[in-house]
């Protein structure tokens, strides 16, 4: 096999719904959205999610992404404890937190015990120094960037993980709406692949952005997360 196959095989797993990150239980939101009447069909749906990606945590995520897998493939821990610190504070509400460090935790640990020659497993003692409290636990890993990190260490260029990583997600605020609105298999395939030039486009800008490029105008869907904390009936937690 290239190195270029194998990397998309690893890619696969690691943002496959099967990977043990939990991220079928989280709605991005999504889910006060339904529940306000803000999506209520597939075409409503694709809007929302297109200024998610466009103007917030799509976006915002991947340029956390890539400046974490430069800072790693650099070698430079204070760059990137520094990137790991602005994702964590980046998130607008107490769910968008958990949801995002939630699940950067339980991908490090999964990768660690399953995907490692070593150097991820030294990386991950490396920058515990790096923080107020010097234990792993204390290290608030976001899922994108940990996802960037990983690919660093395994040699995956930034080009190849970025689009990967912002389809993925896309892929898992559709399969909410899916369960949330409801709509079919058909329809969630559908807004996917009508959203894919806008991957595209976040890919290619994030690759050459910098931290001072991060920012977000996706105000509605960070209300909805910060008013789902309250909803009455939920299916996902956040």
């Amino acid at each position: 096999m290239t190195d270029t196959t194998t990397d998309l095989l690893t890619l696969q797993v690691w943002l496959s719904p099967a990977f043990p990150v939990g991220g079928f239980t989280y709605s991005h939101g999504l889910e006060w959205a339904i529940e306000a009447g803000d999506v209520t069909s597939a075409a409503t749906l694709e809007a929302w999610l297109g200024d998610v990606l466009l103007h917030g945590a799509g976006r915002s995520d991947a340029i956390f992404l890539a400046q974490a897998h430069a800072a790693a493939s650099g070698g430079d821990l204070a760059r990137l404890a520094e990137v790991i610190e602005l994702a964590a504070a980046f998130q607008p509400s107490k769910e968008r937190r958990l949801e995002a460090t939630a699940q950067g935790a339980a991908f490090v640990r999964a990768v660690a015990d399953t995907w490692d020659d070593g150097g991820f497993a030294d990386l991950l003692a490396r920058i515990v120094p790096h923080f107020p409290r010097p234990t792993f636990e204390a290290v608030p890993w976001t899922h994108a960037v940990a996802v960037g990190v990983a690919a660093a260490v395994a040699g995956i260029a930034v080009e190849t993980v970025i689009p990967a990583y912002v389809q993925a997600f896309a892929a898992n605020v559709i399969s909410a709406g899916l369960r949330a609105v409801p709509l079919g298999q058909s329809d969630g395939l559908r807004v996917l692949r009508r959203l894919a030039p806008v991957v595209r486009r976040i890919a290619a800008e994030a690759a050459t952005a910098s931290l001072d490029d991060v920012g977000g105008t996706a105000i509605l869907a960070d209300i909805a997360s910060m008013k789902h904390e309250t909803q009455y009936t939920r299916l996902f937690r956040s």
